[in-house]
């Protein structure tokens, strides 16, 4: 019989941390575990996780879960699972409870955000106590939540988020890329700088386009093209007045014929075997899928000196710079402009890195090693 798991997952948003579970459920059949769901009815993530192949059970709210405790215990029983993993905190009062009524159930919970605040009082005490394992997806993350959580460093183990390199892999032909170069805006022969991403004002959108600025002034013979990648409304998940702002500040630098807005793309593995250079400029990023999605296509990322984001970029594989310092920005795209050579250097150490260390089969490897109770080696 297969050993079994269940994916909850009550946000009715949708982000990196909501699609999780949906990634990696199909490699988690691959290694032989057959996943269950639980998400609110008619969120995304109950969707995702139905094209994931799986048939979640499904909730009204976190207040149902609830006081529907016993139905899900039953579920539990009925299916034979005895694995939990939890991807809101807001979720472990539930997987706590079950725990509780059901002592051999192994509780697993994944930070994706990084927490902010100590979480020490008495409630958090007996939440996060029902935890087996949390994984912290960063060691910046790591840091913090071994100050914050009343558990031992021993239950605490980074996670590294990941991808599947596949669909990166560029093998557009020059017909394809240069299609879809016109498609993003991407004037014939510039070279295409690109930030992908959700408009928010902790994206960095706004530091990005004052480099674009200063960029301008010090490289005024370079052919470039910024492009900015992501839906422009609240429906797409984005800050619409960001976005006016943004479009705002682009007309004041003169920059509209250099500054394109890409909108939201479905595709966005191919869109980034269109562009040369990423751009990652987040303050905070508690890890930076967008960095390892670049470096899986073989593009040199320049990313903010700040959060995860050092842990994944090096001068093998790219540039940083202060999320606060445009005119850092602006000197480490110069150098990249100028010189084609390094970026097709620094974008093939990248995608060999993602290949050795960010792999999602790796990943899920080592969570299901995790479920099934081999100890991994302690973390200093």
């Amino acid at each position: 019989m297969k050993p079994k798991v269940m994916q909850i997952c009550l946000s009715d948003g949708w982000g990196g941390l909501e699609m999780y579970p949906a990634r990696i459920i199909p490699e988690l059949a691959r290694q032989g575990w057959e996943a269950h769901g639980l998400a609110l009815e008619g969120s995304r993530v109950a969707s995702s996780l139905v094209d994931a192949g799986i048939d979640p059970l499904t909730v009204g709210s976190r207040g149902q879960a609830l006081w529907r405790v016993r139905r899900i215990l039953a579920y539990l029983k009925a299916h034979g699972i005895e694995v939990l993993h939890c991807h809101k905190s807001s979720d472990l009062r539930l997987g706590a409870l079950l725990v509780s009524l059901r002592p051999q159930l192994r509780l697993f919970f994944t930070d994706h955000m990084g927490v902010t605040r100590p979480k020490r009082d008495p409630f958090h005490r007996w939440s996060y106590g029902k935890v087996h394992r949390l994984f912290s997806i960063s060691e910046a993350t790591r840091r913090r939540n071994l100050n914050a959580f009343p558990l031992p460093a021993e239950r605490i183990r980074r996670l590294y988020l990941s991808i599947d390199p596949a669909p990166y892999v560029d093998d557009l032909d020059a017909g394809e890329k240069s299609a879809l170069r016109a498609e993003l805006g991407i004037p014939e022969g510039a070279v295409a700088i690109g930030l992908p991403g959700r408009f928010s004002r902790g994206k960095g959108q706004a530091l990005w386009i004052e480099a674009l600025g200063r960029l301008a002034e010090m490289a005024p013979d370079q052919a470039w093209q910024g492009v900015l990648i992501g839906g422009l409304t609240v429906g797409e998940g984005s800050d619409e007045a960001v976005v006016a702002e943004l479009r705002g500040r682009v007309a004041e630098l003169g920059l509209e014929s250099r500054v394109s807005f890409a909108g939201f793309r479905s595709d966005l593995p191919s869109c980034l075997k269109a562009l040369d250079i990423v751009c990652v400029p987040s303050r905070n990023e508690a890890f930076g899928l967008t960095v390892i999605e670049a470096m899986a296509a073989g593009r040199p990322v320049v990313g903010s000196s700040s959060g995860a984001i050092p842990e994944l970029v090096s001068e093998e594989t790219g540039r940083l710079a202060a999320p606060d310092a445009p005119e850092a920005w602006a000197a480490a795209l110069v150098e990249l402009l100028g010189d084609a050579g390094l970026r097709e250097r620094l974008g093939a150490a990248g995608r060999r890195r993602v290949q050795e260390e960010f792999t999602l089969s790796g990943h899920v490897a080592a969570l299901v090693g995790e479920y099934a109770g081999q100890e991994a080696a302690p973390e200093a």
